[in-house]
């Protein structure tokens, strides 16, 4: 694969999410989402997946929590995954919450797909559960390209658990992966989050590869397509520019030649340096 080097060097500029301030808390910005129901919590079906009282059923959009196997055919049910539960369901059971919508409101199997917030007693917004439950280390960031999320924020309460080894991040399964492609050979067909650094781009008939080793036919690779390329390079930044970046990546490990992730929306890279 021939390396093609931007001509100008990617602006790698680290802007805080704006944020709109409730009488007793914060969270995502909902100046950019659309207010939805508002009802009291009766059931906890996972760390990750709620009831109301009027049946809705409802899914905490931009975070996955542990669960079913995810890829990992050897583990029924995953990890932590009882724990997981349990803190939302100290966080949220009997409590009265207010949905918030950006994009797909609902999933193939009709839950809502929204950031939830507790109220308090005088209705304000309370608790931003996302962040909650993604800050005590019961979840992780897992976004979608059809739903709004603030990720600024997420991913910061994400590192400050993972560092602090709280919740999923004191288990190896949940661990971040470097890109050897021989370890990572072990994750096939699962979602992980990968830290590297760029060691070469290319432009391949406008399909962009980002390559964490000298040898494309077996190193990992993130993959993007070129009908998602503008979501990425919106603002003129060329991704072409991020050889020699810290990065960290997550996604589904597929086999593309050596081990790799397609990404098809930018809230799932993070550039670290």
């Amino acid at each position: 694969m021939q390396t093609e080097r931007a001509s100008w060097k990617l602006n790698v500029v680290l802007v805080a999410a704006t944020l709109l301030m409730a009488a007793t808390g914060a969270g995502a910005n909902t100046k950019t989402l659309v207010p939805g129901e508002t009802g009291r919590v009766t059931g906890i079906v996972a760390g990750d997946t709620l009831f109301l009282d009027s049946g809705l059923k409802v899914r905490l959009s931009a975070i996955q929590a542990p669960g079913l196997s995810l890829g990992h055919a050897r583990v029924k049910k995953q990890p932590l995954a009882d724990k997981s539960q349990t803190a939302l369901e100290k966080l949220a059971l009997n409590r009265t919450v207010r949905l918030y919508y950006g994009g797909l409101r609902r999933d193939r199997y009709n839950r809502a797909l929204a950031q939830v917030y507790l109220l308090d007693a005088k209705g304000h917004r309370n608790i931003w559960l996302q962040e909650e439950i993604v800050r005590q280390g019961w979840a992780q960031v897992h976004t979608w390209p059809d739903t709004w999320q603030d990720t600024d924020q997420l991913y910061k309460a994400e590192q400050k658990a993972r560092t602090a080894k709280r919740g999923i991040w004191s288990h190896d399964l949940y661990a971040v992966r470097s890109p050897d492609p021989n370890m990572l050979a072990q994750d096939m067909d699962s979602f992980q989050i990968v830290e590297g650094v760029v060691v070469s781009t290319a432009d391949v008939r406008g399909r962009l590869y980002l390559n964490f080793g000298s040898d494309y036919r077996t190193d990992f690779t993130v993959v993007i397509d070129k009908r998602d390329r503008n979501r990425f390079e919106k603002n003129g930044d060329s991704l072409l520019s991020l050889e020699g970046a810290s990065v960290r990546v997550r996604g589904w490990i597929e086999m593309n030649n050596g081990p790799a992730i397609w990404l098809d929306h930018p809230e799932r890279l993070e550039i670290l340096n």
